[in-house]
Parts: C-alpha cells; sequence; structure tokens
C-alpha cells in the first residue's frame, strides 16, 4: 500500500532519482497536476527546464511503459508534434529504490480552447498526420479498448465499494444496468483498430503561439491504447447538438487531408462517453486509498455526487438512443 500510494516518495528519494541521470536540479520542485503518477517540474543548473514523471507502481508493466516511450519517440521523429521523454544512454525508462521514471523537456503553452474553431480545424490536421503514423502497426503490449470488459469490470468494482448511499444504491444500479446493456448494443461493429493517444481531451493538448505560426502539442500519452480513430476525437466534443455537428464537421473536414475517416465510428460517439462516464466512477473508487484523492476528491464520498451521477446516467441514456451524428458528406 504504501508503495501503491507515493508515501515513500520523498523529496530525497526524488532529487537522488533525477541526479542519478546526470540531471541536477537548482529550483524547487513544482508538482503538477496529476493523480495517477507524481509529476514535478524543475529548473536544473544547465539552466533548462525539465519535468519528472513517477510512475504509480504496478500499473503499468516495463514493457508497456517502454512501448509508450518508443511510440511517442517515433511519433517525434515523424515530426508529430509531441513532448517525448528523454534519451540517456539509449534508455529513457529509469529505476531508483524500487520507482520507475523518466524525464521529459518541459514545454510551455497555452490550454487549448474547445469553443476556437480554428484550433479544431488545426487539431484535426495534427490527429490526421498522428494517425496517418500511428495506424501502420498495432501495439503489442499496451491494452486494446474493450467495452464489455472495462465496463463489466467497472460495475463489478463499484458493486463492492461502499460509495454509494444505500438509499440510492437500487436506483443506482437499476440505471446503470440499463446504460451498460444499451453502451453494449453499440460495440460490435467492425472498425479499424489502430495506436491511438488514448486520451486526447483539451487538458493534454497546449496551444503554442510563435513569431510566424501558431501550433498545438500533444502531451501526456500515458493512455496510449490500441482503438478506433474516433476515440481521440470525441472528447473535442462540446455544447447541443449543432455545436457537435459543427465541431466535428470542422476537426474531420481538417483530418481528412492526411487520412481517410470511417464515418462508421461516429456511432461510437456516445457508447465511448458512457464507457468514460462508468470508468471514471470506478477510477475514483480504485484509488481512493491513495490519500491524494480523498483530498482532492472530497466530493465523491458526498451523497449529492451519487444524485447527480443517476440523473448523468438517465441522460447518457438518453442520448444513446437519439440518432448518431452524421455529417453532411
Amino acid at each position: 500500500m504504501s508503495a501503491f500510494s507515493f508515501t515513500e516518495l520523498n523529496p530525497d528519494l526524488i532529487l537522488d532519482a533525477i541526479e542519478s541521470q546526470q540531471v541536477y536540479p537548482e529550483s524547487g520542485l513544482l508538482a503538477l497536476n496529476s493523480y495517477e503518477n507524481r509529476v514535478y517540474q524543475f529548473l536544473a543548473d544547465d539552466r533548462k527546464r525539465y519535468v519528472v514523471k513517477f510512475y504509480r507502481p504496478e500499473r503499468w508493466s516495463n514493457e508497456q511503459l517502454q512501448e509508450e516511450h518508443d511510440f511517442t519517440l517515433f511519433l517525434a521523429q515523424n515530426d508529430i508534434p509531441v513532448v517525448a521523454p528523454i534519451v540517456q544512454n539509449d534508455a529513457s525508462l529509469f529505476e531508483h529504490e524500487g520507482y520507475r521514471f523518466c524525464l521529459f523537456p518541459s514545454v510551455g503553452g497555452r490550454m487549448f480552447e474547445l469553443d476556437n474553431l480554428d484550433q479544431l480545424e488545426w487539431l484535426g490536421r495534427l490527429l490526421g498526420r498522428f494517425h496517418k503514423a500511428s495506424g501502420t502497426e498495432c501495439f503489442q503490449h499496451r491494452h486494446t479498448l474493450n467495452f464489455e470488459q472495462e465496463i463489466l469490470e467497472a460495475r463489478q468494482l463499484l458493486q463492492q465499494s461502499d460509495f454509494i448511499p444505500d438509499y440510492l444504491r437500487n436506483t443506482f444500479f437499476h440505471d446503470l444496468n440499463i446504460l451498460i446493456e444499451t453502451t453494449l448494443e453499440f460495440c460490435h461493429q467492425d472498425y479499424q483498430t489502430i495506436r491511438l493517444h488514448g486520451d486526447c481531451h483539451a487538458g493534454n493538448i497546449l496551444w503554442q503561439s510563435f513569431d510566424t505560426y501558431d501550433d498545438a502539442i500533444l502531451v501526456d500519452l500515458d493512455d496510449c491504447i490500441n482503438g478506433p480513430a474516433i476515440q481521440d476525437i470525441w472528447m473535442m466534443l462540446n455544447g447541443d447538438r449543432q455545436q457537435q455537428l459543427l465541431q466535428l464537421d470542422t476537426i474531420i473536414g481538417a483530418y481528412e487531408e492526411f487520412r481517410e475517416f470511417d464515418y462508421n465510428e461516429f456511432n461510437l460517439i456516445e457508447p465511448l462517453r458512457a464507457r468514460r462516464m462508468i470508468n471514471y466512477m470506478a477510477w475514483l473508487a480504485k484509488r481512493w486509498k491513495d490519500p491524494a484523492f480523498p483530498r482532492n476528491f472530497s466530493w465523491f464520498a458526498t451523497d449529492k455526487y451519487w444524485e447527480q451521477q443517476v440523473l448523468a446516467i438517465k441522460e447518457q441514456i438518453s442520448a444513446l438512443q437519439e440518432p448518431p451524428l452524421k455529417l453532411g458528406y
């Protein structure tokens, strides 16, 4: 449990780990917004800023972590703007006192704006290039998106937890079962499986402005996975149906400048949204023994949160019953 919750990852251990790779911090360690791992930014004696990431023990195998690094480096070598790990002596994955870690250059930028069509168009081109490069093969060690396995395991974890108030349990699981059944009805279609970013949302995209051009850069491929291309797109869609259609039209139009898109994957948008909703609840329940989670997600253990989830599940069931988004070309 101590390793799982990072309780032994103290400042001295962090500094010793960093210095083991001949990088010597001069500033303090600034904790960045990460709950699954522990991530810190610092200034080194070479006047460069770095980010060090310590991976949560027992989450990924060494092979899975190395495959993530190799994939990110492959993308960078193919001129895809991603933040790739630093390679030292032909290695990018390091270990110190039982903790696996890696180093990145610190990259700045503004938050990506989901309501900015120019930025969405730019992102569409970036993802088209990304998927054109990544679609040449699949991961051998990383997971492949599996609706049924993931959702059913998440439900089992929630059933075994005691977070849901007694007066809501019957209603919650009744509605959750309907959501799961409805979601799985949509998930038996054939689609091409490619290597994905896996967690492509606004928080993992930085918008950079230079003297002569703008650019978007992707960060944090920690959840890279095999799956359908739409997984890297649907989280960019927000607002009402008309707004989402405009956003989708903008992204796909730019995407197809580099790679053809299978429009049948639009049928997966709402099932993927349901998957994320269910997995998020299970993730919080699974990680609750890590002190960082009760401290930062205290609302998860309140009755109000679970009342809101019952309403959210009902709304998602209704969304699944609507016709899927469809472009006019």
